[in-house]
């Protein structure tokens, strides 16, 4: 797609998304310009964005993973001044990374390398070249649910109890760093997530607890949004069906759901209870 000029563009006119794998960029993609933003610049990564969001955008280009010196000039050429992260990268392709030289002074001048700090230390380097990242909700208000029951069968007394539970050990691993979600099932703690993922975690939680387990998933406590969204979508819930997982929770207004009509409705045919629990913060 040819670009338009800039020459009289306002912030709001423009947006870089920097995207990940599944659903999300390309929705990031469509509410922007529901939204009206007229122009939209997007870094893709090999072997992770979806092909379909080079048609959603004026100005493509695709990169590896830790290729930062070439991320930034690309939104500097663009004359990007706000951009969006979106959207998942495989763990083996952050095993893998072949960083640039930008990206190996970056690494080394971290004492911890979490994907805060890692996120962070690549916020600074984007603000250097004029771009500033911004939350990763924005455009999505409609996707973050409120308090209270979202779909599927009402919570029963027990379910009830692991969820609020689960709440208070999740938001506890997550202060820790260690990970978002838990599944739980009768007081007792199945899993916990760490590096593998939320659908690694279902699916060893779900073996555990042989049907009926509780998922729970929250944000950080003081996360930073720019960065890291709990997210819900299809696969999903479609991972919980096969694992056995009766109840997914999140945090209301923390948790985007994506596709959310979509994942309301199979939550329903799969009688999934899908609810969100107000902060305990």
């Amino acid at each position: 797609m040819s670009a338009p000029s800039t020459a009289t563009a306002t912030p709001q006119d423009e947006l870089g998304i920097i995207a990940g794998a599944g659903r999300y960029p390309i929705l990031l993609a469509e509410a922007a310009r529901k939204a009206g933003v007229k122009r939209i610049a997007v870094t893709g990564f090999t072997g992770e964005t979806d092909p379909a969001m080079e048609k959603l955008a004026d100005a493509y280009v695709s990169l590896r993973v830790g290729q930062l010196g070439k991320l930034c000039d690309f939104f500097k050429k663009q004359k990007i001044t706000r951009a969006i992260m979106a959207g998942q990268i495989a763990p083996s392709n952050l095993f893998d990374l072949r960083p640039d030289i930008k990206a190996l002074l970056l690494l080394a001048k971290l004492k911890e390398r979490n994907a805060e700090t890692i996120f962070g230390a690549i916020a600074d380097e984007l603000s250097a070249v004029g771009t500033t990242l911004i939350d990763a909700t924005t455009y999505l208000d409609d996707s973050l649910p409120g308090p209270g029951p979202i779909a599927g069968p009402t919570l029963d007394r027990r379910q009830q109890a692991d969820v609020d539970y689960g709440f208070r050990i999740a938001k506890e691993t997550s202060r820790l760093d260690i990970g978002q979600s838990v599944v739980v099932k009768k007081g007792t703690v199945l899993a916990v997530e760490a590096f593998e993922g939320t659908d690694v975690t279902m699916r060893r939680g779900g073996q555990l607890g042989k049907g009926g387990a509780v998922l729970v998933k929250v944000s950080k406590p003081n996360q930073d949004f720019r960065f890291d969204v709990p997210v819900i979508g299809l696969r999903t819930l479609d991972t919980a069906a096969e694992s056995g997982i009766a109840v997914i929770a999140c945090e209301a207004k923390k948790t985007l759901l994506l596709d959310k009509e979509l994942v309301m409705e199979k939550a329903r045919q799969k009688k999934i209870s899908l609810v969100a629990v107000g902060s305990l913060e």
